[in-house]
């Protein structure tokens, strides 16, 4: 895969909601590495107030989210280039602009004021400092003739905030309409969806615990088992029955997934052949039937611990057996065959960008192949640890072809006796409309659901 940029050095932060914003992107920038990881660290990890630390994440969230057309905006009133800028003083006119343009509820004042006290704790040198006040003031000044987002780019057309090289793919996949459309999705704000965990609350009364408690929400078009809470700006841990286990958070897209194993039957055998955090394997944990058992193997000691504390606060420990190894060494102990498996394989992730803005600036327009290799290894592992007649759920988040239709090609091409089966078979009514004619579950992101491959490959012995 292409090489990052080196690794920016640690500065002190300020402990303020800009001071650590700026932080979290200045480390973050280069390292291709998930953001959330560093806000996790650097602001909810932060002594700040609830309040405080909200901000500091909506902010690197807005930035990352909008950051060509804040590039745009900035490049107007600067006579340094962007290029030219060091990453901090960049950083903080990014979030300086990103309040002025685009967060009604902080006066244009505020915003430049607390950005600017943020790089003086930084012990910015003087003339940087002023450089960008003067800036941060001038695009305050001139906010009403700024060009919206809609019309910012070349010829009037809109800023899609994604790089060139991924819209250019997309276009040519999809056509520029569509291609226009999942940018235009993944520029919303993050939404929240929770996949209710059944075995221990109704969906309708979880939902009426979040409607007593002033917390909007409704079911998901999709997911019968979904509730979205469009409103919530908090960590997840703040809402009602989190503790309890009533819920996890999880896309309507990941919990269709996990029907795609269906049936389950009484004393089957399943695998979640890349359990990451546990999201699917409690989705599956919670509809086992008597006597039917589930093993999860993860190799990561950050995840296996994640994957262990959801399992343990949702009441579904006892039902999984967990494996922290690599899939082939599991594959090596000789488990007795399982009936379905699940392999949700590690991928470019170009299906998540709304939740995961991080995601369109990391990757690389030359990193699938490496990606493909990956995934098809996993896939014919599985496979070999799969009863006659047994099925594999082969599942990606991403929306590129040389990770979805291209590897399950190549699977069928090398494995003997394998077919696919028409996804619609297996998920309920509401969401045919998201299988693809060669039936393969495969939505693009909507405001509903976000973009997502599964494909149901069937051994016939």
């Amino acid at each position: 895969m292409a090489k990052k940029k080196s690794v920016q050095p640690k500065k002190k932060s300020p402990k303020t909601a800009r001071g650590l914003a700026i932080t979290c992107l200045t480390r973050w920038d280069g390292t291709g590495k998930p953001i959330q990881g560093f806000v996790n660290t650097i602001i909810h990890d932060s002594n700040l107030k609830t309040a405080d630390r909200q901000l500091a994440v909506m902010l690197v969230m807005g930035v990352l989210t909008r950051q060509e057309y804040l590039d745009i905006i900035i490049s107007r009133f600067s006579k340094t280039p962007l290029r030219k800028m060091k990453p901090l003083t960049l950083a903080a006119l990014r979030i300086g602009v990103f309040q002025i343009c685009f967060m009604e509820r902080i006066p244009d004042s505020a915003a430049v004021n607390e950005t600017i006290k943020a790089m003086v704790k930084f012990r910015q040198p003087r003339w940087l400092v002023s450089f960008a006040n003067g800036t941060l003031r001038t695009i305050s000044r001139e906010k009403a003739t700024l060009p919206q987002p809609e019309t910012a780019g070349l010829d009037s057309s809109p800023i899609l905030n994604h790089p060139s090289w991924l819209t250019e793919r997309w276009s040519h996949n999809f056509g520029r309409e569509k291609m226009e459309e999942i940018c235009r999705v993944n520029n919303l704000e993050r939404q929240l969806c929770l996949q209710v965990n059944t075995s221990r609350i109704e969906v309708e009364k979880l939902a009426e615990i979040f409607s007593r408690g002033g917390i909007s929400n409704r079911q998901g078009k999709y997911g019968t088992d979904s509730l979205i809470i469009p409103e919530h700006r908090g960590a997840i841990t703040t809402l009602p029955g989190f503790d309890q286990g009533f819920f996890q958070v999880q896309d309507q897209a990941a919990q269709l997934s996990c029907r795609l194993l269906n049936p389950l039957k009484e004393g089957g055998r399943y695998l979640d052949a890349c359990a990451g955090l546990g999201g699917k394997t409690c989705c599956i944990a919670q509809k086992l039937p008597p006597d039917a058992t589930l093993a999860a193997v993860e190799p990561s000691n950050r995840r296996i611990r994640l994957l262990q504390e959801n399992l343990d606060r949702q009441n579904l420990s006892s039902l999984v057996s967990i494996h922290h190894q690599e899939l082939g060494e599991f594959a090596e102990t000789n488990p007795q065959p399982f009936d379905a498996i699940l392999v949700d394989v590690p991928c470019s992730g170009t299906g998540v960008i709304r939740n995961h803005p991080d995601i369109r600036w990391n990757r690389q327009a030359d990193e699938f192949p490496a990606y493909q290799k990956i995934q098809l290894l996993l896939l014919k592992t599985a496979a070999t640890l799969l009863v006659p007649n047994g099925k594999l759920v082969y599942i990606t988040c991403s929306l590129e072809p040389e990770e979805n239709e291209q590897v399950v090609k190549e699977f069928l091409a090398s494995a003997e006796n394998f077919t696919t089966l028409d996804c619609r078979e297996l998920l309920p009514d509401s969401a045919s409309e998201l299988v693809s004619d060669n039936g393969f579950f495969n939505p693009l992101p909507t405001d509903e659901i976000e973009g997502f491959f599964a494909a149901v490959l069937v051994h016939k012995a």
